[in-house]
């Protein structure tokens, strides 16, 4: 009986526990659908189908089985899909306090969200009425400037829109400019040195050399173009070869205005930008080295720049950027704009690589611009090279030529730029004697002549060496810059009173001309053995040409002795050198470009001295050099008859 009643109380408690069990799991059935509920009113039900589609959470989320349902709502809340544990009936009500927290924070970020994004919306609507309302003014405005047109001033805007449909071709210059390496003529050195050292994958600052019209800016322009095919150049496709002239460079001391690093536009005097200048925003402008960045910044004539402006492109050429100040600039300003910000902050690019050009002596360039820059010398051209260049012009103007054209054309200029120019307008002449360009065009002499006389040219070189022999006239050689030219020397004796003779020279050659006729007598007495004493002496330098140098002494000499003992002298040759009074031949300069000024005279045969003998090629221009160490071989030379008469 006892043991009844105890299965009986056993049996009560049982069912109480059971039936407890079961409310307390229908009220967490309910509390995990409320909170799938707020869940998905936050995202949306569309968003959490996604959502758990992702998160492999679907097929759990509609599982009739309350702990499936709680393990779907923990990846679905925090979003991780590496939850994979069943949770057991005790721990659940632990997980939907969690779950119910980290949904509070959900729902607390969305309502802050909102807020933010009603706050946005309302600004974009002020500030699209205000847009609106600019344009409508603009709109006004426009209106009422309509009202300033008059007849007159659509008249003009009429002729201006007409003016514009009008079209000339290139000119002869632009058609005419070599297209490739292979067209610039006479400068294979200079060009294979420049491709070396821009075609690489470390390129080089450069100062072209050379007298104008030779192609040093076509060919830094070609180089360029060829180096942006190389794979192992920094040079990319679009690099830009940006062109200025130096002499047009100028260093303002205000930084008002400075065309080739840049400036700054204050918002008061100089006229920025209207809504920059309402909010006092200065405005950074990046010069030409910022254009350049990333290719070639070519300047012309660069010794004619401002040496303060080359100090400041120095500056650029270290830092590889260019900087800006400006009194007016607050960096605390959140009216400016990011890219002001940034210029001001950062600086502009300017990585480039220099090529400047100069027609002028290296000595005329500042040695700190030197010495970042390896240097090129291209070289003068001779006739031939003129008359390669007028046949190549006339190939591609689709003219016939006469024979004698380009020897005519070569007589008046050593320049290529000048000798298309002559072409071009002996073409004009033809076309307008031929009537018509539909014929067949032909350059004749008469036309180079017509336009020599209407230029008013004259022939580059009026004195032409010749196979004779003369007494008392002798070739030196100068030079100026990078061209050399031939002196006509000539000398007369006449025999005076003994100790009474005396020594006349023309003023306007110069003191260092008049010191070598004087070291020229001493040795005109070692060497004769004659005094000058005795003759009247008169040493010329025909045209009038001004020697700067001693490097005429030798020619001098040689014209002197001449006159003196009636020796002839070859015609066809050309001295230079320095005399000292012990009868040797003194290293000078400008040996290199001396030589062309005696194969555009027509030289054939040139002295120099011993010491200069590693300064030109032999053979350089065809010319038969021959280094000497004194006088006296010298004079074996210029004295040589069988050789003359050979010649």
């Amino acid at each position: 009986m006892k043991d009844f009643f105890s299965k009986l109380v056993r049996s009560g408690n049982n069912q109480r526990g059971a039936s407890n069990r079961s409310n307390q799991e229908d009220q967490l059935k309910r509390q995990v659908a409320a909170l799938y509920g707020l869940y998905t009113g936050v995202l949306g039900a569309e968003k959490v189908v996604l959502k758990a589609g992702k998160l492999g959470a679907l097929e759990l989320m509609r599982s009739d089985s309350l702990s499936e349902r709680v393990l779907a709502l923990q990846k679905l809340v925090f979003e991780d899909p590496t939850i994979d544990k069943l949770p057991s009936f005790d721990d659940i009500p632990g997980i939907l306090g969690e779950i119910e927290e980290e949904l509070a924070d959900l729902c607390a970020r969305r309502t802050v969200e909102d807020r933010i994004e009603k706050k946005i919306a309302e600004k974009m609507e002020e500030r699209h009425q205000e847009y609106v309302q600019e344009i409508r003014m603009q709109v006004i405005k426009e209106e009422s400037d309509a009202n300033v047109e008059n007849p007159q001033t659509l008249k003009k805007y009429a002729m201006l829109e007409k003016l514009e449909t009008r079209k000339l071709t290139k000119s002869a210059m632009e058609f005419l400019r070599p297209a490739s390496l292979d067209e610039i003529v006479g400068q294979e050195r200079a060009i294979e040195a420049l491709r070396a050292k821009l075609a690489s994958p470390y390129p080089q600052h450069l100062i072209l050399y050379g007298p104008p019209g030779v192609g040093k800016t076509t060919a830094a322009r070609l180089v360029l173009e060829e180096a942006k095919k190389l794979k192992n150049t920094p040079f990319a496709k679009d690099a830009p070869f940006v062109e200025v002239d130096g002499t047009t460079l100028r260093w303002d001391p205000r930084d008002v205005t400075n065309p080739l690093l840049g400036s700054v536009h204050d918002p008061i005097y100089q006229g920025a930008r209207r809504d920059l200048a309402e909010s006092g925003v200065p405005e950074p402008k990046p010069g030409l080295v910022t254009d350049a960045h990333g290719g070639i910044l070519f300047i012309d004539e660069i010794g004619e720049m401002d040496p303060m402006l080359q100090n400041k492109l120095l500056k650029v050429l270290e830092d590889k950027r260019v900087f800006f100040d400006s009194a007016y600039y607050d960096p605390s300003d959140a009216s400016v704009p990011k890219y002001i910000k940034k210029l001001f902050e950062e600086g502009a690019p300017a990585d480039f690589i220099l090529i400047g050009a100069t027609t002028r002596d290296a000595g005329d360039i500042m040695p700190a611009v030197r010495s970042r820059c390896a240097e090129i010398y291209f070289e003068p051209l001779t006739p031939k090279h003129i008359e390669e260049i007028v046949y190549n012009a006339s190939v591609k103007l689709g003219a016939a030529i006469e024979p004698e054209v380009p020897r005519l054309i070569s007589d008046y200029t050593i320049e290529g730029r000048k000798a298309v120019n002559i072409l071009s307008d002996a073409y004009s002449m033809a076309l307008m004697r031929t009537g018509s360009s539909e014929q067949a065009v032909t350059i004749t002499v008469q036309d180079v002549y017509r336009v020599a006389q209407v230029s008013r040219l004259s022939p580059y070189v009026n004195r032409k060496a010749a196979a004779t022999l003369e007494v008392g006239k002798v070739f030196g050689l100068g030079v100026s810059g990078y061209l050399g030219s031939v002196l006509e020397i000539e000398a007369v004796a006449f025999p005076a009173e003994t100790g009474k003779g005396s020594i006349r020279f023309n003023d306007t050659a110069g003191s260092m001309a008049k010191d070598s006729v004087f070291n020229a007598a001493a040795v005109v007495r070692k060497i004769t053995g004659q005094d000058l004493a005795g003759y009247d002496i008169h040493v010329n330098i025909i045209g009038g040409g001004r020697i700067d140098g001693p490097s005429a002494g030798t020619a001098i000499l040689s014209a002197v002795i001449s006159a003196i003992t009636g020796k002839p002298i070859r015609q066809d040759v050309a001295i230079t050198g320095e005399i000292s009074i012990q009868g040797r031949v003194k290293a000078v300069g400008g040996v290199f470009e001396k030589a062309y000024g005696a194969k555009q005279a027509g030289i054939s045969v040139m002295i120099i001295p011993q010491e200069n003998k590693a300064d030109i090629p032999e053979n350089h221009l065809g010319l038969d050099i021959r280094p000497v160490n004194t006088v006296e071989e010298a004079l074996a030379i210029l004295f040589d008859e069988e050789q003359a008469a050979s010649a």
